[in-house]
């Protein structure tokens, strides 16, 4: 008997079919690995799971019973849990509190029972081996302890399913040796497991069998043991590295970067490298491996302890936005709502923000200056609606993202430092900005491109830098330059 069976699973959203038509089965005290490169579905199929969302098509059953999942309490009362990468627990409150919240244990019926609280969340914890104190609160524990505090309030709801997203990306070694054995013991007491990763040698280590989604189809479900990490990766791919043939852009000799013995404690350490002019560097690593900590330190919007940046051979200040800006170095940041766009403002204010000051005259704002720039942006772009005074927050992602980098086009840096900069757009944005970063490659821009994206880095990057655990650990280049080679390099295995 399976625990679980999803079958013939479709999700769409406007203009994509995230899922389509995807079986997917687990056995009771199973370790089944969900793998794929980013986009490819995983996160979406463990969502219909979770009950997220109402309005998939296909069946699903639990224990042989068919069951519909249309809210997030119907799957926990199906015995399903989800443990995303972002932990949901609440600080301020206690481990007993965490554990049992919306169940909290009542005296008289309105005071919450503090003895038999203590003693149901012992009693949980136990099952993880932990012996944490339950009173104490969750912002005197480490990330790995709150991990298992997560574990143990999903383990409260008398689950049979769990699903693990990306569980070890801000964990160390010994964290997380100590989180397999976790799920070693969970696996005995007949539980069955999702694990979500990118990383390979993890699956190789926990997982008994493996299904890989690609473009949101399955396209595989094997046992581990007849698979290796080179066919795994060439199977999540999709194709045969040697189909693609890379057209590099024309770099010159002189260094526009320069980086020495760059360090952010607990984030990355003694990073040195150099970019020339006309040059794509790629930036590569799983998540947690502090590629964009890098970008957001090198650029001041984060503070770093020591090390040394040089634009165009002078120094620039550590830890200084404004003063990198005016050295000639930007930062696209992943996250265009929180960190990129004034959404309430219209598209022409945010693509002249970071040209204000030269089209003051007195200290008069003009705002008919770099009118010819903004629609040469816009049109270059294929900004969707044509309207510079559209709002941005009504725009879709993909045409956001394009008034983003517009915005930075428009102050003409030397060095984009661009961080996921396809994130969450269609096919059609996505060609036009691989496009873009070509083009300004061409002119003799200098581009450092940080993206998981692994066909996007491949494609456009000149070399590939590649970071595991705050350390660039490869540099790949020429024939180096294949999609199974970052990804293998970027599990520890080098270049095969």
């Amino acid at each position: 008997m399976n625990t679980l069976k999803m079958q013939s699973i479709s999700k769409a959203f406007p203009g994509t079919l995230a899922v389509d038509r995807v079986d997917f089965d687990l056995c009771p005290g199973e370790v089944h690995a969900l793998v794929g490169e980013n986009g490819a579905g995983k996160s979406t199929l463990m969502k219909i799971l979770a009950g997220s969302y109402e309005d998939y098509t296909g069946e699903i059953f639990i224990q042989d019973k068919p069951v519909r999942l249309d809210s997030p309490a119907k799957a926990i009362r199906c015995g399903i849990g989800m443990i995303y990468q972002e932990l949901s627990l609440a600080e301020p409150l206690s481990i007993a509190e965490n554990i049992l919240i919306n169940r909290l244990p009542l005296k008289g019926g309105f005071r919450v029972d503090k003895k038999e609280m203590v003693r149901e969340a012992r009693k949980i914890l136990a099952q993880l081996g932990l012996e944490l104190d339950p009173l104490l609160p969750v912002s005197r524990i480490s990330r790995h302890e709150a991990q298992l505090v997560e574990i143990a309030r999903v383990l409260g709801n008398d689950i049979s399913i769990l699903v693990m997203d990306e569980p070890t990306s801000s964990l160390s070694r010994e964290e997380i040796r100590t989180l397999f054995s976790t799920i070693e013991t969970l696996k005995q007491q007949g539980l069955s497991i999702v694990y979500i990763s990118h990383r390979l040698p993890e699956i190789f280590r926990i997982a008994d069998r493996v299904s890989i989604l690609r473009d949101g189809k399955k396209v595989l479900t094997a046992p581990l043991h007849e698979m290796t990490s080179s066919t795994l990766a060439a199977v999540m791919i999709g194709r045969d590295p040697e189909e693609y043939n890379r057209q590099a852009s024309v770099k010159q000799e002189e260094k526009s970067l320069q980086v020495t013995g760059f360090s952010r404690n607990g984030f990355f350490h003694d990073i040195s490298l150099e970019a020339a002019r006309g040059e794509i560097l790629g930036i590569a690593g799983l998540s947690g491996a502090g590629r964009s900590e890098l970008g957001r330190s090198l650029c001041g919007l984060d503070p770093s302890d020591r090390g040394e940046i040089l634009v165009n051979g002078k120094s620039v200040p550590r830890g200084s936005y404004r003063k990198s800006i005016r050295s000639g170095m930007i930062y696209l940041s992943e996250d265009r709502k929180t960190d990129g766009l004034f959404a309430s403002l219209k598209v022409r204010n945010n693509i002249l923000s970071t040209v204000i000051d030269k089209s003051c005259r007195a200290g008069i704002y003009n705002r008919n200056s770099y009118r010819d720039r903004l629609q040469s942006l816009m049109n270059k772009l294929k900004i969707s609606p044509p309207r510079e005074d559209a709002e941005v927050r009504t725009l879709s992602g993909g045409n956001q993202q394009k008034v983003f980098l517009a915005k930075w086009l428009a102050a003409d840096p030397d060095i984009f430092l661009l961080d996921e900069p396809t994130k969450g757009v269609d096919v059609g944005a996505r060609a036009g900005i691989h496009e873009t970063i070509a083009e300004l490659a061409r002119k003799g821009r200098t581009i450092i491109l940080i993206s998981s994206d692994l066909t996007e880095l491949v494609a456009l990057s000149d070399r590939i830098l590649v970071m595991r655990n705050g350390a660039i650990i490869e540099e790949l280049c020429d024939y180096q330059l294949t999609e199974e080679a970052v990804l293998l390099a970027a599990n520890g295995e080098g270049v095969y």
